[in-house]
């Protein structure tokens, strides 16, 4: 491995707090919602680090920077933080700001775990330098394929906006679904308004419509003309993304949010210590804890583990990775060598496609598992 030299400060044993960059979507257009649970799980991973000792005595210490879902800001605060001499980057929620996360990690040799963004092509080339928690792209959503098929959906919409994530979304729906006798139809959220969308729903006959776009616009909008749409009263929308997992989601539907199918990384039970930090997680966040929140506490829980075992030296927490075996909340997490992930990947987080219950919106069904 080509290592850059560490920038002052890296070595540091004096006592001093060892720093970890985390990049968290904090401000709009990023999914704030999604990034203060990921900040929530991260900032309760510190504290319990520290409440036992640290990393050999030094306190573990955040570096947050709001990347705002923009690639840009993301490859700037990555130099930034990298400049002040953080062991490690972790964090961030939306797949495109990842990516460019990565490629500025990967170019300054800064080990990088991403918590929650998915897109398979995390990096352009393999590197050894970035590691992933989520389960890939094309994994949960071959999962999510596999739902609608057995749904009875075979006819399918995605009202999709343009986007490298939403495109390689599609991609997998497509390549999944077409060999098992479905069909996708791709409807341009450019150029379509959501009347629009239910037209283009009864003209080509399709039984079930992904909303492949952001939240809250123009995915709220769309629900609401769906449902008010009687000649759409059978037709089943869904949210691969994840979209009604968070509580504005139900805020801003009501009734009309339920009965969306999302995919989720949770298991069916959590185990001892994912019931306790599910506790310390609600009570931090003041509501339920997504699974985002959860990945934001693994990915502490990963970076300590390494810290302690290799110290701070950025080459040797990069070589680290296929030596990981953490106790996480939803699992044992290792990394590995992925067919087409190009980064360090635990193979797999657990994947479920739920729903909020119509009966009580505030409870979620588990529709299916992969």
């Amino acid at each position: 491995m080509n290592t850059p030299p560490s920038p002052p400060g890296v070595e540091r044993t004096d006592g001093s707090a060892v720093r970890i960059g985390a990049l968290v979507p904090l401000t709009r257009p990023g999914w704030v919602e999604a990034g203060r649970h990921l900040l929530a799980g991260l900032e309760l991973g510190v504290h319990e680090v520290n409440d036992t000792g640290g990393i050999a005595g030094r306190p573990l210490e955040l570096v947050v920077r709001d990347t705002a879902a923009d690639p840009r800001r993301a490859a700037a605060a990555v130099d930034e933080v990298a400049g002040l001499g953080v062991a490690a980057l972790a964090g961030e929620y939306h797949s495109v700001v990842a990516r460019a996360a990565a490629a500025r990690a990967d170019a300054l040799g800064l080990p990088f775990l991403c918590s929650s963004a998915v897109l398979d092509a995390l990096t352009e080339q393999p590197t050894q330098w970035v590691a992933r928690l989520a389960p890939a792209q094309s994994h949960g959503w071959r999962i999510y394929a596999d739902f609608l098929l057995g749904a009875g959906h075979s006819r399918i919409a995605v009202a999709a906006q343009p986007s490298v994530y939403w495109a390689s979304g599609t991609r997998v729906l497509r390549d999944h679904l077409a060999p098992r006798g479905g069909t996708v139809i791709e409807l341009d959220m450019g150029a379509l308004s959501p009347t629009a969308v239910c037209d283009e729903l009864v003209g080509h006959r399709a039984t079930a419509v992904l909303l492949l776009v952001g939240h809250p616009e123009p995915a709220v909008p769309i629900v609401r003309a769906v449902r008010r749409d009687p000649r759409l009263a059978e037709v089943m929308i869904g949210a691969p993304a994840g979209q009604p997992e968070f509580a504005g989601w139900a805020t801003s539907l009501g009734d009309d949010g339920a009965a969306i199918p999302f995919l989720r990384y949770l298991p069916e039970r959590l185990g001892p210590l994912g019931t306790r930090v599910g506790t310390a997680l609600r009570e931090r966040l003041a509501e339920a804890p997504s699974f985002v929140a959860f990945e934001g506490y693994d990915t502490v829980a990963v970076l300590a583990d390494v810290l302690r075992s290799h110290g701070v030296d950025r080459a040797r927490i990069a070589e680290s990775w296929p030596r990981v075996a953490v106790e996480g909340t939803r699992g044992r997490i290792r990394f590995s060598r992925t067919p087409d992930i190009s980064v360090w990947q635990w193979a797999w987080a657990p994947v479920q496609v739920v729903d909020r219950d119509p009966a009580e919106p505030e409870r979620f069904r588990i529709l299916h598992t992969g």
